[in-house]
C-alpha cells in the first residue's frame, strides 16, 4: 500500500508462490484454499462473495482477518485491517521458472507441495532451489493423504516429514513447518468430492507464517502483467503485480515490448478504486486507446527505465544440484527479467595470480550469497575459461572463486539492470532424474547496441594464455641460436618479432627473425649462452653430423637420435575480443 492509496483500503497483500512436482496437486490446493476461505469463516466480510475464486492465469486470492501479530503495537494504529493471500500457482516447469523469477522481488512465502505417496520427486530439487533464490520462508504441504490407508496414515506422514526435514537440512529452510492435507479427496476426476482435509489448519498456519514484507515505493516502476482485457466505455485493463516502485493515476507508463507509452486513467485494488499502489500490490490499471490483444502477458514500467539488450555480462554461480559441467560456447535457456531466451555462454574469472589471493579481502567479507554481486569493470583484466571452475578447494570450504559469464542472446531481451538471471537446460527430459537449473547470477552490464560484437566486446579485456614449444637446432655463435618447430611454415613471423623466449637450460632470448623458408627462426641471447648449453648443443650437432654421413634410412630416424636436449618456450597472452589479435608478452 502506498501513501497515495485510498485510506479506506487497508488490506495487506501477501504473495505466496505455490511450487511442486507435476501432479502433486498445486492447483487443487490453490482452489481449495480460495474456496474454503471465501465460503467458510469469512462470510462476515461483505466483499467475500464478490471476491470468490479469482483464478486467473495462475493467480488466485483470498482474504482473512489480520492476524494479531501484524496489528499495531506500542499504541500505534494498525497499518492494515485485513490480509489478502495471493497465490501464484506455477503450472509447468518452464513457466514455473519464468513466473517465479519474474516476480522474485515480491514472493513473500513459498508453499512446496509434495505428493505424500510419491514423496520427493525429480523437480522437487528445482522447486527448492527456486525457493532459496527467491524468498525467505517456506511451508511444506504433504498433499493427497486421503490416498494413504487410514490405519497407516499417521506413521506414513511422520516418516515423510522426517525425510523432508533431512532433505531440507542443508538449505535455508531447515526448520520449516510441514503440514498434511488432502486438497481434493478422491482425485481430480471425482464427481462429487468430499470436503478437503486439513485446509482450515493450513490457513491458520499461513496466517502464523505471515510478516510485514518490506515494500519500497521508490525507484522505477516495474509491473508484471498477467492478463489484459477491455471494458466497454472504460478502456483496457491490465492486471498484475507491482514488482518494484509505485504507480498512481495520471502517471505515464511504458509497455517496452511494444515501445508505446500510455497514461493511467484509473487504478483498482481488491475491486475498489484507489489513487495509487506500490511494490507487492496486485492491481488493475486502466489505460485508453490500447488493444488488449497486443499484450496478454509482459511488463509495464517507468518510460525509459528498462533496457533491451543483445548481450550481457553477469556474475555467475553454479547450482550444486546440476550434474555435469558448464562449458563455454554451450547454449542455455536464460531466464532474465520476465523472459526466457536461448543464449550462448562464455565463462571468465580473475587472472590465476589474483584468483589465488582472495582470503585476505574477499573471503572475509563475502559469504556465499554476496558473490552474485561481484563487481565487474572494463578496466580490469579477466581470464578466459573453457568451463565454469568448481571446487578449487584452496584456502577454505568457503565460497568458490568469483566468476562471470558473457551471455549472447538469440533475440534481444528487455529487463531491468541488476536483475536475477537463471541458466537452465529446459530441453532436458522432464522425467529424467536430473536438475535442469544450471547456474544463477545477476545482470551487471547489458549491451544495447545490435553491433555489440564490434562496438562493445573489444572493451572486454578477457585473455587466453598461450604456450608454444620448439627446439634449438644449432648454435650460430655465443649469442645466437637457430630454432625450429615453434612455428608452422605458413606462420607470419613478423607478428612474433621481439617476443621473449626461454630456453630449457635457463637462458632468455628474443625472436630476431626468420631463417630460411621452412618456419625456422633466429633467437638472440642477450646475456650469451651458458658454457654447459654450448657443450650440450655442440655434442648434439656432432650426433647429427654422424647421422648425416650415413645412408638415407638413418637420416629418417634423425629426430629420434636427436631427442632434443634444449627446448624453446614461448609464453604470451591474447585478448579474446581484440580485433587485431595482438600477442602480449606475459
Amino acid at each position: 500500500m502506498s501513501e497515495s492509496a485510498d485510506s479506506r483500503v487497508k488490506t495487506l497483500n501477501f504473495n505466496i508462490g505455490v511450487l511442486g512436482h507435476v501432479d502433486s496437486g498445486k492447483t487443487s490446493l490453490a482452489r481449495a484454499l480460495s474456496s474454503t476461505a471465501s465460503t467458510a469463516a469469512f462470510d462476515k466480510n461483505p466483499q467475500s462473495r464478490e471476491r470468490g475464486i479469482t483464478l486467473d492465469l495462475g493467480f488466485s486470492s483470498f482474504t482473512v482477518d489480520l492476524p494479531d501479530h501484524l496489528r499495531g503495537h506500542d499504541g500505534l494504529q494498525p497499518q492494515y485491517d485485513s490480509l489478502q493471500f495471493t497465490l501464484v500457482d506455477c503450472p509447468g516447469h518452464a513457466s514455473l521458472i519464468r513466473t517465479i523469477i519474474g516476480g522474485a522481488q515480491i514472493i513473500d512465502l513459498m508453499m512446496l507441495v509434495v505428493d505424500v505417496v510419491k514423496g520427493v520427486q525429480t523437480q522437487t530439487a528445482e522447486c527448492l532451489l527456486i525457493g532459496e533464490l527467491t524468498c525467505p520462508r517456506m511451508v511444506v504441504i504433504l498433499n493427497k493423504i486421503d490416498l494413504l490407508p487410514p490405519n497407516k496414515r499417521q506413521s506414513a506422514i511422520e516418516k515423510m516429514t522426517k525425510r523432508l526435514h533431512k532433505t531440507l537440512e542443508g538449505t535455508r529452510f531447515k526448520e520449516c513447518p510441514v503440514i498434511a492435507v488432502a486438497a481434493k479427496p478422491g482425485g481430480p476426476e471425482a464427481p462429487d468430492p468430499e470436503e478437503p482435509h486439513g485446509v482450515p489448519e493450513l490457513i491458520e498456519l499461513l496466517k502464523k507464517q505471515t510478516y510485514l514484507p518490506q515494500r519500497d515505493p521508490g525507484g522505477d516502476l516495474l509491473m508484471a502483467v498477467d492478463h489484459c482485457f477491455s471494458i466497454r466505455g472504460q478502456g483496457t485493463v491490465m492486471t498484475g503485480t507491482i514488482l518494484q516502485g509505485s504507480l498512481a493515476i495520471n502517471d505515464t507508463v511504458e509497455i517496452p515490448a511494444l515501445k508505446v507509452t500510455k497514461k493511467i486513467k484509473s487504478v483498482q485494488m481488491f475491486r475498489k478504486p484507489v489513487s495509487g499502489a506500490m511494490q507487492g500490490d496486485r492491481v488493475g490499471v486502466c489505460v485508453t486507446q490500447f488493444d488488449p490483444k497486443l499484450l496478454e502477458r509482459g511488463v509495464v514500467c517507468t518510460p525509459g527505465s528498462l533496457r533491451t539488450v543483445y548481450a550481457a555480462v553477469i556474475s555467475v554461480r553454479k547450482i550444486g544440484y546440476f550434474k555435469g559441467s558448464l562449458a563455454t560456447r554451450a547454449k542455455f535457456h536464460i531466464t532474465v527479467g520476465h523472459e526466457t531466451v536461448m543464449a550462448r555462454v562464455m565463462f571468465f574469472g580473475l587472472p590465476p595470480a589474483e584468483a589465488s589471493q582472495p582470503p585476505s579481502d574477499t573471503k572475509a567479507s563475502s559469504p556465499e550469497p554476496c558473490s552474485l554481486d561481484s563487481p565487474f569493470s572494463f578496466e580490469r583484466e579477466y581470464f578466459y575459461q573453457d568451463e565454469y571452475v568448481t571446487g578449487q578447494g584452496e584456502a577454505s570450504p568457503g565460497p568458490e572463486q568469483q566468476q562471470w559469464a558473457l551471455l549472447e542472446f538469440e533475440r534481444p531481451v528487455t529487463c531491468p539492470s541488476l536483475c536475477l538471471v537463471i541458466g537452465s537446460k529446459l530441453d532436458t527430459d522432464i522425467h529424467a532424474n536430473a536438475c535442469r537449473l544450471a547456474f544463477q547470477g545477476r545482470l551487471l552490464q547489458g549491451f544495447e547496441d545490435k553491433g555489440y560484437a564490434e562496438t562493445a566486446l573489444p572493451r572486454l579485456r578477457i585473455y587466453k594464455t598461450k604456450h608454444k614449444e620448439g627446439q634449438v637446432e644449432r648454435v650460430t655463435d655465443d649469442y645466437s641460436v637457430i630454432g625450429r618447430n615453434l612455428f608452422k611454415k605458413e606462420t607470419n613471423l613478423q607478428l612474433f618479432l621481439g617476443l621473449k623466449v626461454v630456453l630449457s637450460t635457463g637462458e632468455t632470448g628474443v625472436v630476431e627473425g626468420g631463417f630460411g623458408q621452412s618456419g625456422k627462426f633466429k633467437i638472440r641471447i642477450q646475456e650469451g649462452l651458458f658454457p654447459e648449453t654450448k657443450q650440450l648443443l655442440f655434442s648434439t650437432s656432432k650426433k647429427k653430423g654422424k647421422g648425416g654421413s650415413k645412408s638415407g634410412p638413418t637420416n629418417e630416424e634423425e629426430p629420434k637420435t636427436d631427442s632434443q636436449p634444449v627446448a624453446i618456450h614461448l609464453h604470451f597472452k591474447r585478448y579474446v575480443f581484440d580485433p587485431h589479435k595482438k600477442m602480449v608478452q606475459l
